[in-house]
């Protein structure tokens, strides 16, 4: 699992999928969000800007990444 920072919470799930590099782009990230290939706290999540916060975990193809709050 990799750790992922954030310096501002929430984030929109979305866009942590296209700023990690999970997804090749904004729109990507949100359609693979509304057809349930993304797990969040394991389940499927299907709200594109679903508010992530610290201590999230995201699942997408194969890849899972921790969220964390830096001050």
């Amino acid at each position: 699992m990799r750790e992922v920072e954030i310096n501002k919470e929430p984030v929109e799930l979305y866009k942590i999928l296209k700023f990690e590099g999970m997804t090749a782009s904004g729109g990507e990230a949100k359609l693979v969000i509304e057809q349930g290939q993304v797990n969040v706290n394991g389940m499927v999540e299907t709200r594109k800007r679903k508010k992530i916060v610290s201590g999230d975990v995201i699942e997408f193809n194969n890849e899972k990444i921790h969220i964390q709050l830096i001050k």
